[in-house]
């Protein structure tokens, strides 16, 4: 993954034992916890169907990356499918954990990286930086449920995009439910809308009116937010053209693809609430990076997908 959208983790290494790597069924506590926000689940699995066709994927504009792999622009074609209208959110996860008592792979290696700017003081002086990027923290105890670590809880963010979840993770929640990951391709082909080689779901104006579209920083990037910095609700923001929310923003989203043929990388789309202009322009319909399927973090989440003769 680029370094400054997030660092890997690294496939080697162990569970650090650190934390609490327990899932969160294993005590009373937890079980009430993830009744509660289990509680906010939908009963069925909604999606848009989508009738696919042919596009223009990724872009040489000048706000493009072309060592991410954006370009060059070329036609593809997608077959009809279906893909979720938000990501999936807090919720719906608890609701598979509480089926199937899985553990997360944040869980399990005790650890995940999250911003620095959530972190509460004490936790943030004990917590070791990431070198290359400091305002990612490697906190001890954050997960899905704990998306700060300890102290902090996913309760009252129900409808926000569950975070903290692998690739492995988002794969075994889409065959829990019967569908799966979208590909890259599926992903651009949706998050435009119909609109061809727009940089935003909704077209070239990042804020039309003066009205913000998605949920990315503002202010001076890591230290000076104008606004608070985290995730909001999964359907904030009106829709693009195809009914789906927050293509571009909130978080970063797991795809079915390869980011490189030569490499085991998956690839991610649509920007998180991290980017910004000054150092990350990857809020846009073309842009993309990788991570290795292990890899957890704060800004990261999923939606799912079905194939047309399921959809």
């Amino acid at each position: 993954m680029s370094s400054c959208c997030g660092p890997d983790r690294d496939a080697t290494a162990g569970p650090t034992g650190r934390g609490s790597g327990e899932p969160g069924a294993s005590s009373s506590a937890g079980h009430e916890l993830l009744q509660l926000l289990a509680g906010g689940a939908p009963s069925e699995l909604k999606l848009v169907g989508l009738p696919g066709g042919t596009f223009r994927m990724g872009s040489e504009a000048p706000e493009s990356y072309p060592g991410d792999g954006e370009g060059p622009v070329r036609t593809v074609s997608v077959a009809p499918f279906a893909l979720a209208a938000t990501t999936v959110t807090v919720a719906e996860f608890a609701a598979f954990v509480l089926s199937t008592g899985y553990r997360t792979e944040a869980e399990a290696h005790g650890d995940s990286l999250v911003f620095a700017g959530r972190l509460a003081p004490e936790l943030r002086a004990v917590s070791p930086a990431v070198e290359a990027t400091p305002w990612w923290i490697q906190v001890d105890g954050a997960c899905w449920h704990r998306p700060e670590g300890p102290g902090s809880t996913a309760a009252g963010r129900s409808d926000h995009p569950v975070t903290h979840v692998s690739w492995t993770d988002a794969e075994a929640y889409a065959k829990w439910v019967g569908g799966r990951l979208p590909t890259e391709t599926e992903w651009e082909y949706a998050a435009r809308g119909g609109l061809d080689q727009q940089p935003y779901p909704w077209g070239s104006d990042f804020a039309p009116g003066g009205k913000r579209r998605m949920n990315t920083f503002t202010g001076e990037f890591p230290d000076a937010p104008t606004e608070p910095v985290g995730t909001m609700p999964a359907g904030s923001f009106p829709s693009n053209d195809y009914g789906l929310h927050n293509m571009t923003g909130n978080v970063w989203e797991w795809t079915a693809s390869l980011f490189d043929p030569e490499s085991t990388e998956k690839t991610l789309r649509g920007g998180s609430y991290m980017c910004h202009a000054s150092y990350c322009r990857r809020y846009r319909t073309s842009a993309r990076i990788g991570a290795t399927t292990e890899t957890s973090l704060g800004h990261t989440g999923f939606r799912i997908a079905l194939s047309s003769a399921t959809a």
